[in-house]
């Protein structure tokens, strides 16, 4: 089979239907013709993500859906996505204590603050509005720009070259390399001028290719996705006619990211350096595992009733939508706390919040490895004060 990725725009959030009631582990037809393997339980996906015998380099691996590297092509230094320890564990060790729960903690009066500002100026220009661009993009776009130190007045340029990663068909490689040029002019002024952020710091301890590298990787991953899932979590919660609860039992964001799961694959495919057991079938040497997490996150066997979107949900936090193992995501933190926030101060504001088109007429980006919405219009009636 070839990836489904289309999605019914008549049921949004269910998975595309091409993934319903597949074995654990299916034939997949790869970018480049090859076959490979995808993985739809829960638990094939942790075996996959957990055994060091699968590998994440670039090098081993093939594209599920489109190839953005030449095959066979080592990552560069400090695209530690792309290694497998120890290389990965050098990097991932230098910022695991940069994203710690207690740092991330600390940005919360921050990200009330920005969250209030772009509710400020909704509600000064009247419904209706777009809330991808007058909300959902701007929090965790400021707030990874301040973080690593990115001037925020350039967050046009790294939000267009983000979204035109993620989108096929449009040109990858030269969004990556206008990325890569801005980022090592960054890093150079950094090293000359060092400030207080986290791309500062990096300087003083990785080389300015390094230091780009890390830096395109959190900077892309630190908005992107999270962006999606604000946005696309308000339109299912309008759209379910489900009022937003901070202190359900596990958690609403947990359940969102669950129910929603934005990135079609999950996480950087596996390969196999050696013929591997999973799930009663025999990966072997050199083939590919891509991961379905619009399958792996209702699966029946770990989610009871996988369908419905339940924000007390028990288990929710089950869920693998930051990973597993010494890949799992980053910021995944700085994510929760991100969309907690951003939920809470948007329906705090407008409790009345509601679609100001039919939600047939929301357009979705299908096409994309990170699923969400093009825009969002909404409207209102009552409102908080500004403040």
């Amino acid at each position: 089979m070839r990836l489904p990725l289309e999605r019914d725009p008549q049921h949004p959030f269910d998975p595309p239907a091409g993934l319903r009631g597949l074995p654990p582990m299916t034939r997949l037809e790869l970018a480049d013709g090859h076959l490979g393997w995808l993985a739809t339980t829960h638990e094939a996906a942790r075996t996959v993500l957990a055994d060091p015998r699968f590998s994440a380099r670039q090098d081993l691996r093939r594209a599920a859906v489109r190839a953005t590297v030449p095959p066979g092509a080592a990552p560069p230094p400090g695209f530690f996505v792309a290694m497998d320890p120890p290389a990965h564990t050098r990097y991932r060790r230098l910022l695991t204590g940069r994203f710690t729960v207690r740092r991330m903690r600390l940005l919360e009066p921050r990200i009330e603050r920005v969250a209030a500002d772009h509710l400020d100026a909704m509600a000064a220009a009247g419904p209706p509005a777009d809330l991808v661009p007058a909300y959902a993009l701007p929090i965790p776009s400021l707030v990874i720009c301040e973080l690593l130190g990115v001037p925020y007045a350039d967050h046009d340029f790294f939000q267009d070259r983000s979204t035109r990663l993620a989108l096929p068909g449009r040109d990858a490689q030269g969004a990556t390399a206008d990325l890569a040029a801005y980022l090592t002019e960054l890093v150079g002024r950094k090293r000359k001028e060092p400030g207080d952020d986290l791309l500062s710091e990096l300087t003083g301890e990785l080389t300015d290719e390094e230091a780009t590298n890390v830096a395109l990787i959190l900077l892309v991953a630190g908005h992107e996705t999270t962006a999606n899932m604000i946005a696309l979590g308000v339109f299912a919660l309008l759209h379910e006619g489900l009022a937003y609860e901070e202190d359900a039992a596990a958690g609403a964001e947990e359940e969102l990211l669950r129910w929603l799961s934005v990135v079609h694959l999950g996480v950087p495919a596996r390969a196999a350096p050696e013929d591997v057991e999973v799930a009663g079938v025999t990966v072997r040497k050199g083939e590919t595992v891509a991961l379905s997490l619009p399958a792996i996150n209702r699966d029946p066997a770990m989610f009871e009733d996988p369908e419905a979107l339940r924000l007390d949900r028990a288990e929710a936090r089950r869920h693998l939508a930051f990973g597993h193992g010494v890949h799992q995501c980053l910021g995944q933190q700085l994510a929760r706390i991100e969309m907690r926030i951003g939920y809470r101060a948007l329906f705090g504001r407008f409790p009345d919040l509601r679609l100001a088109v039919p939600a047939t007429e929301v357009p979705l980006r299908t096409d994309a490895a990170v699923y969400g919405v093009a825009s969002l219009p909404v409207t209102w009636i009552t409102g908080s004060p500004a403040g």
